[in-house]
């Protein structure tokens, strides 16, 4: 019985590491100087992190420079990688570090705020939304919908950029307050502390609102 729910729990550290060894090996080559180990240590995160950006930012044209940035710092300093934790662990803090510095340089998430962002990250003109008269669409409630989105999106942009970081990774990005504290280089516990201040201020922000 004991051996049954040994295999069946969690995995060791030693299987831990056996299952990153295919990444091991691919950064102890890029480490090496292999342009196409470090290449494909890029097409296995590029669209993870092109879509983290993406969200974090509210903005393609940030979220794109960021993703060129991120991979540019990641192939300058992969000598400096020491295995501590998960490749995607290590590209997330750069790219989150970014997207830190991106928020402070400006007040709000968005600079137009007729514009938001569905859920697959397309762009949506509210205003333009409004007159579609055709058949099949119900205005009201696409109008209901959309503003509702901008009300959200406003309360975002009310949070400090840490607090709105530590939320959008945890509800939008579904990580785990461990792994969100290693990306900002802090403890777990002053992370879930950030989520509390956050949520806090969104329900305040948000009151009301069904």
């Amino acid at each position: 019985m004991t051996a049954t729910r040994a295999i069946g729990g969690p995995k060791s550290a030693t299987e831990r590491l056996a299952s990153r060894a295919p990444e091991i090996e691919l950064i102890r080559a890029a480490q090496s100087g292999s342009r196409t180990a470090f290449d494909a240590l890029v097409r296995q995160y590029e669209n993870q992190v092109l879509r983290l950006a993406l969200h974090l930012t509210g903005s393609e044209h940030d979220a794109e420079d960021i993703y060129q940035e991120a991979f540019l710092k990641a192939y300058r300093y992969i000598g400096n990688f020491r295995f501590e934790c998960s490749f995607y662990t290590w590209i997330y803090r750069i790219v989150t570090n970014l997207c830190l510095d991106q928020l402070r340089r400006r007040k709000t998430r968005r600079e137009d705020q007729a514009v938001i962002l569905d859920h697959s990250g397309d762009e949506i003109d509210i205003l333009a939304s409004v007159s579609d008269d055709r058949a099949f669409s119900n205005p009201a409630r696409e109008l209901d919908r959309k503003l509702l989105g901008i009300r959200i999106q406003d309360a975002l942009s009310k949070l400090t950029p840490r607090e709105r970081m530590v939320f959008e990774l945890k509800h939008y990005q579904g990580l785990r307050l461990r792994t969100i504290g290693e990306m900002l280089s802090t403890t777990e516990e002053t992370a879930k502390n950030t989520l509390f201040r956050a949520t806090k201020k969104l329900r305040s922000q948000l009151a009301g609102l069904r």
